[in-house]
């Protein structure tokens, strides 16, 4: 990669007209975009350009406004400044213009045939006459409306782009502003830039700021100290905090926004004042007898107090839809489980299974090798003998399926279960609740505030509620660590199993796994399915992932390498999932001579392409396409411009060119991101280049993720800093707390 050339040789403003040929380089983080471009000077020699061309397609004619300079190793270059997409004038522009998958309808062979028919004056005709396209062999008048359609679309948006590119607002999120605001896109963003962070995914409050810059809002206006708060909690949500203590709050905001205190502090009042903040008193962690002032975002303080309230009325629910339970004679129950599974229930199991079935709420958790997975077969196997109606769910597609090959009953997503619809409602809820009276949720620690809250409103009165997971592995995704509060919390009863059974003690991630959480280094050698290959330097390390990943596990374990998860630390960095996609896609999905592909900033889509969504949406497929479901990419359409992934669900999803920000590759997804699914073989790179990120549970999470195979890469220094380092501290939650006092 190319870095920015520094010796300038022509003075700034320089305009270069060009026809983007392809992109070298792209990086999502910053924009920065190294491409070849071909000029009508230049014959057939390409020139290279340098910049923020983010969102620009191959085949699109540019004027490019910037500098010339000359780079020591590279040469001479184009440093781009701001650009403009212009139509083009050759018949060979125009085909390739067309061909490039801008206009909705027109792929590289549609391309040829409209252009064949009309030559130079295509693009008129599509402008003024569209209906002539169906002149064009193989256009019916469908087809032709919408091409027409589209391409009106797209003169709308560039307008949108010319005044979005002047304040800042890189190409694929002017599409996304023109679709939320339409023709009043700019009224929007030159008067209420703010609003852009709440209501257009994939901007944050940092580029609605420097836009509410460039429109000349100014730095200390009320409506932009208020946005600071709301974006500060938020991040803290992000970050899985349900409330900030308000004095952090204050702090963060004012560092963020370049302000002073004094400054912010009246703000939050205001913002309080009109219902955008619920301010409360609740008990101090670091003090047992003392309170700190929280600021909670409404829907965090609302759900908290609800999912305590749901807690309540479950627990004390008169009703009992499992009542032959509280009578029955349990050593006869445990003989008749151990002749029809062949084993016999260890003490902390047989507890389990009789909580499940005599308490209307229960938690069960226990490490890997401790017999959860059989524990939970054994209730339902108990629940179904009395025909129980039993419901079991997990927060993964790939959990759900193991939970449903686990226990032989299907289970679904907790977010299928409940039927979310459009906004995130549930058709599942205390008017609607499920028919249940067994409700088991498997991988509960992935369970955050929000869904958790969901959950408990559509189990009806009088059945019984069982969570099941792992309280050492990181807290959920989103807000809250419900599982954690609910095991900390004295009313609700609890089972945790410790003891490794003896076919476990064979496995080296087990065993390894336990030794990590305990705080011990894991044994190398010692085992065959645990490995670590050390190098000290990120750049090995990140080269030895791929071989691993491509050569050694294929070859040695005959495991797919498609089936190796490689589970990363951190997004960023040599050795983070950002960088490993692209360097794994290169070695499993590299480009072919007339294999469709569709760029999408830094990203390159192909068809086998392992990708992940990256937020919920509730208007794809037939009940939604939620954050971290995993697929495989079927389909790359250039002509209908849309791809087609093949989810671990075994739906299809359709996703236009336009939506392609909602996908990232999932040959390396974060730790985070694997919460809940389980692999046959994991490769975590650890290197202190991760330092932030290197937490025992982080590596914990990780390892137990796998089912066969665990390989560590990287640094032995990195390892042994994970494995001491206990984590970041609990999260700001109140639930434990609410759960104690009855009134919520």
């Amino acid at each position: 990669m190319p870095p920015p050339a520094s010796s300038e040789t022509r003075p700034r403003g320089a305009v270069l007209e060009a026809v983007l040929e392809r992109i070298t380089y792209a990086n999502d983080e910053t924009g920065y975009t190294v491409a070849r471009v071909a000029t009508g000077r230049s014959g057939d020699d390409l020139l290279t350009v340098v910049g923020s061309l983010l969102g620009v397609q191959p085949g699109e004619s540019l004027k490019l406004v910037g500098r010339w300079s000359s780079h020591p190793r590279y040469g001479k270059q184009f440093e781009v400044h701001s650009y403009t997409t212009v139509l083009p004038a050759t018949v060979q522009g125009i085909e390739r213009y067309l061909g490039s998958g801008l206009i909705k309808g027109i792929g590289p062979k549609t391309a040829a045939r409209i252009v064949a028919t009309f030559g130079a004056d295509t693009l008129r005709v599509i402008e003024e006459e569209p209906a002539r396209l169906r002149e064009v062999h193989g256009l019916g008048n469908k087809r032709t409306a919408a091409i027409g359609a589209a391409w009106l679309e797209q003169q709308a948006i560039k307008e949108v782009m010319l005044f979005l590119q002047g304040v800042g607002v890189s190409t694929s999120l002017a599409v996304r502003i023109y679709k939320q605001y339409g023709d009043g896109s700019i009224s929007v963003v030159r008067n209420e830039p703010y609003r852009l962070a709440s209501d257009v995914w994939g901007i944050g409050f940092k580029t609605a700021d420097t836009i509410a810059q460039a429109v000349g809002i100014p730095h200390d206006s009320p409506q932009r100290i208020r946005a600071g708060l709301r974006y500060t909690l938020s991040e803290a949500a992000d970050n899985g905090h349900c409330f900030l203590p308000e004095p952090n709050l204050v702090a963060d905001a004012a560092e963020i926004l370049a302000l002073a205190a004094e400054l912010v502090r009246p703000q939050l009042a205001a913002l309080a004042d009109e219902d955008g903040v619920v301010r409360e008193a609740v008990p101090n962690p670091s003090d047992e007898h003392g309170t700190i002032p929280a600021a909670y975002l409404v829907p965090f303080h609302r759900a908290e107090q609800a999912l305590a309230n749901g807690f309540r009325r479950l627990l004390h629910s008169r009703d009992d839809r499992l009542p032959h339970f509280a009578t029955v004679d349990w050593e006869k129950v445990f003989r008749w489980l151990q002749l029809r599974t062949g084993a016999e229930l260890a003490a902390g199991q047989r507890a389990a299974v009789r909580l499940a079935l005599t308490e209307k709420v229960a938690v069960l958790t226990g490490g890997p090798g401790c017999g959860k997975s059989f524990t939970v077969r054994s209730i339902i196997e108990v629940a179904a003998a009395k025909r129980a109606k039993i419901v079991l769910a997990a927060p993964t597609g790939r959990a759900a399926k193991r939970l449903t090959e686990l226990t032989g009953h299907p289970a679904a997503t907790v977010h299928r279960l409940l039927e979310l619809r459009p906004g995130g409602d549930a058709a599942r809820d205390a008017d609607n609740p499920l028919d249940a009276d067994l409700v088991v949720v498997d991988e509960a620690s992935m369970l955050d505030l929000l869904l958790a809250n969901k959950l408990t409103k559509a189990v009806p009165a009088g059945a019984h509620l069982l969570l099941v997971g792992d309280v050492d592995q990181l807290p959920s995704v989103g807000a809250g660590e419900v599982l954690r509060d609910l095991l900390a919390a004295e009313p609700i009863p609890r089972v945790r199993l410790t003891e490794i059974f003896r076919q476990a003690q064979e496995s080296g991630v087990v065993i390894n796994a336990h030794r990590i959480n305990h705080g011990q280094s894991p044994e190398f050698g010692a085992h065959p399915d645990f490995f670590l290959f050390p190098s000290d330097e990120p750049e090995a390390t990140a080269e030895q992932v791929v071989d691993i990943v491509a050569n050694r596990i294929p070859r040695r374990f005959r495991i797919h390498a498609r089936e190796v998860q490689v589970l990363a630390p951190m997004h960023r960095g040599v050795c983070g999932a950002g960088a490993l996609n692209t360097a794994l896609q290169q070695a499993l999905s590299p480009p072919r001579e007339g294999q469709p592909e569709r760029r999408h900033g830094a990203r390159v889509f192909r068809a086998g392409d392992k990708v992940i969504q990256l937020r919920n949406n509730y208007e794809k497929g037939a009940a939604g396409v939620f954050n971290g479901t995993v697929g495989v990419v079927t389909t790359v359409d250039l002509d209908d411009q849309r791809l087609l992934v093949r989810t671990d669900e075994d739906e299809e999803i359709g996703y236009d060119f336009d939506e392609l920000d909602e996908l990232a590759h999932a040959y390396a997804i974060t730790v985070h991101r694997s919460q809940g699914s389980e692999y046959p073989a994991v490769v975590i790179p650890v290197t202190t280049s991760a330092y932030p990120m290197l937490q025992r549970n982080l590596l914990y999470t990780a390892v137990t993720r796998a089912k066969r195979l665990v390989v560590l890469a990287g640094a032995r220094k990195a390892i042994a800093i994970a494995v001491r380092t206990a984590g970041a501290g609990r999260r700001y939650t109140a639930l434990t707390h609410r759960l104690a006092d009855p009134a919520g």
